[in-house]
């Protein structure tokens, strides 16, 4: 048979496969892909007979050798039974109760209003630093309840226009309710003699310190063989911290 003078073919090729050798290869192909992807001796419907040749026990197909198995395995009759198979035993398998999610009992407590509070500016005579020192009375803590404090960011409460330069720092208790202080944007030294807290109680009293870091200032320039040395940061008077 000529195949160079068939339709679509090119000058010196083997001609345009047939549908039937392009079948062959791809199963050819599937049968190369099974033998090193698969493990036979794993598969539960494979079996070797007294005969020497292979039985797919789900289809009841016989086989010469391994790989005419595996391309078996590859093709539309094998997956579909597979397919059955497996909606059989969904069908068949006994309902299994859906796990009951842990429930979390939720404290609800009734606000009493805001607690008492102190606050105290103070300055570090040794490295100058300022801090701020806050005393919050909480006499009728709900029973097994710690005080929590958290600092938040300008940009995350939604009672006044965000401003960058402050930041708020809240203390909460049950049954009381949350209060903030609003306090500069600086960087807070958190080194363990800087930052410190206390719940007393026996008082019922929680206490809180921060210092705030020093400011880094820039080394000073040399101008003219002469070093100019920056004057010292003018004083500036911050605002009065008020309960929120």
């Amino acid at each position: 048979m000529d195949f160079q003078n068939r339709a679509g073919s090119k000058t010196g090729s083997g001609g345009v496969a047939s549908f039937s050798e392009s079948n062959r290869d791809r199963r050819e192909r599937l049968r190369q892909l099974a033998l090193d992807t698969i493990d036979l001796n794993k598969d539960p419907y494979f079996m070797k007979n007294h005969l020497g040749s292979y039985e797919c026990k789900l289809c009841l197909t016989l086989h010469t050798n391994e790989g005419s198995y595996l391309a078996h395995t590859q093709g539309k009759k094998h997956q579909a039974n597979l397919a059955r198979r497996a909606a059989k035993d969904a069908k068949d398998a006994p309902t299994q109760p859906a796990p009951e999610k842990p429930r979390v009992s939720i404290k609800k407590f009734v606000k009493i209003g805001r607690p008492g509070y102190q606050v105290t500016k103070q300055m570090d005579p040794e490295t100058k630093q300022h801090s701020l020192l806050f005393q919050v009375d909480y006499p009728e803590i709900a029973e097994g309840v710690l005080p929590r404090h958290r600092f938040m960011s300008a940009y995350e409460q939604h009672i006044e226009p965000p401003d960058k330069t402050w930041q708020y720092l809240l203390f909460a208790a049950e049954p009381y309710e949350t209060i903030s202080f609003k306090v500069p944007s600086r960087e807070i030294d958190k080194s363990e003699s800087k930052f410190w807290t206390e719940w007393n109680r026996e008082t019922k009293q929680f206490f809180l310190q921060f210092h705030f870091k020093m400011p880094v200032q820039a080394p000073p320039m040399p101008i003219g063989g002469q070093q100019v040395v920056p004057a010292p940061p003018m004083h500036h008077q911050r605002k009065m911290i008020r309960d929120q």
